[in-house]
């Protein structure tokens, strides 16, 4: 009785009312017709206590046709699940997740896919998230902890023993808009798009870098997407040190556009055909004019070789990637401009004997300019090494620069693809290499 009198008290200055206009979503398939709007306003309780029970309240209340302002400063340590029709939430305050590993870490809620779970799984249809404000996952308590307990999965991925969560997961969704919020600090991932369809993203703001220098800020992509279509993110700014964005398996009609990312791994296709006997399938994305710096990779796909063994969790899945262009992207600083590797988290050897079941084809990069970082040795700008072959890789309008050097001296190895004359550059073919 206590606690329910205390969530009564927090939320007694919540006005539920009918209200004369809302923000409409207007995606592909949301409504024209005008409906009645209900409103809530619930309150932070302050000191430090934990806001989650009042907020899953207010959007339980709140939970169709309505609008949900949230202008304050929301301390949460409870797992929000939420499943919203027709509503418009509107952040400009900040959600801070409590850096609680005892309690997130078993708590949070299981994706499956690499062990990835999360804070808060934003599901339903018309939804709208927006307002200028922010999701903090304080994440630096995460770093801390993992650079002294190296517990993670394999490429990139959390563990069922240490699960770092994800602030954001718009799951079993469509027709939603996240507009105008800032995701910082994650543990893991910053944002999951999971088995849903039609979202779009936009002035998105991510941040996370570490203030310790011995722990980074660990697989912190700015985004992942799973299972899900027609999917659009624009217009965004990510500083992290791991993907900007990662279309992970059965991620078709991708848009990514005016993308500012810093420090990052690339605009990553996969990783792919981890999992043996699974099929994963990445088709028709566009990705264009995107300003790439101080990163490890520019444009980017990733696959695994293939496997022998049929429970193999490194290698061996089926499946294709198809019809992927990369558009105008500007390097400054970047280890391998292109890279596309068929032998990902992959032996050699392994590679040789038992090359990729999963296909790469029809794949564009168009426009790709800038620097590299000398990292990778030989002057080398490029990377494009199938284990088995590759068909209709093309280049086009390619201005590339070793580190000190000038455009054209640079040098771009080669593996397995079918027609090296559709590139504009010169390959030197070379073995297999783990990817």
């Amino acid at each position: 009785m206590k606690a329910f009198a205390t969530i009564l008290t927090a939320l007694a200055a919540i006005d539920v009312a009918s209200a004369a206009t809302g923000y409409i979503h207007n995606e592909r398939s949301s409504s024209s017709i005008r409906r009645r709007w209900t409103s809530t306003n619930p309150y932070p309780m302050g000191g430090g206590q934990d806001d989650g029970p009042n907020l899953l309240y207010a959007f339980n209340l709140c939970g169709s046709t309505a609008l949900i302002n949230l202008p304050g400063y929301y301390t949460v340590n409870t797992v929000l699940q939420t499943y919203l029709t027709n509503v418009e939430v509107r952040l400009t305050g900040a959600i801070s997740y409590v850096p609680d590993i005892e309690y997130w870490s078993p708590a949070s809620i299981y994706l499956t896919y690499q062990n990835a779970t999360t804070y808060w799984f934003f599901g339903g249809s018309g939804v709208t998230l927006h307002g200028g404000g922010t999701i903090d996952a304080n994440g630096q308590t995460w770093w801390d902890y993992y650079a002294q307990n190296k517990n993670a999965g394999i490429a990139g991925g959390s563990s069922r023993t240490f699960a770092r969560p994800i602030p954001l997961t718009v799951g079993n969704a469509s027709n939603v808009v996240v507009d105008d919020i800032s995701v910082i600090n994650s543990p893991f991932w910053h944002n999951f798009v999971y088995q849903s369809t039609d979202v779009t993203y936009s002035n998105i703001q991510i941040r996370s870098l570490s203030s310790n220098e011995s722990a980074p800020a660990a697989n912190s992509d700015g985004w992942d997407i799973y299972r899900s279509s027609y999917v659009a993110i624009r217009d965004s700014n990510v500083q992290n040190g791991d993907d900007c964005v990662s279309f992970k398996p059965n991620s078709t009609y991708m848009t990514v556009e005016n993308m500012i990312c810093n420090g990052s791994h690339g605009i990553s296709v996969g990783s792919l055909g981890q999992y043996a006997g699974e099929t994963d399938i990445v088709a028709n994305v566009y990705v264009r004019n995107i300003s790439m710096s101080n990163a490890q990779n520019g444009a980017r796909i990733k696959v695994f070789g293939g496997s022998n063994d049929t429970k193999s969790i490194s290698g061996g899945g089926i499946g294709y990637v198809k019809n992927v262009t990369f558009q105008d992207f500007v390097n400054d600083n970047v280890d391998n401009p292109i890279y596309l590797t068929q032998c990902y988290s992959s032996s050699a050897q392994q590679c040789q004997d038992h090359p990729s079941t999963l296909s790469i084809s029809d794949v564009h990069f168009i426009n790709i300019s800038g620097s590299a970082s000398g990292l990778v040795p030989n002057n080398t700008v490029a990377t494009l090494e199938c284990s088995a072959e590759c068909v209709d890789i093309t280049a086009s309008g390619t201005q590339l620069s070793p580190k000190n050097g000038t455009v054209g001296s640079g040098k771009y190895l080669c593996a397995n693809l079918q027609d090296e004359s559709t590139l504009d550059f010169q390959c030197t073919d070379v073995p297999i290499t783990k990817g």
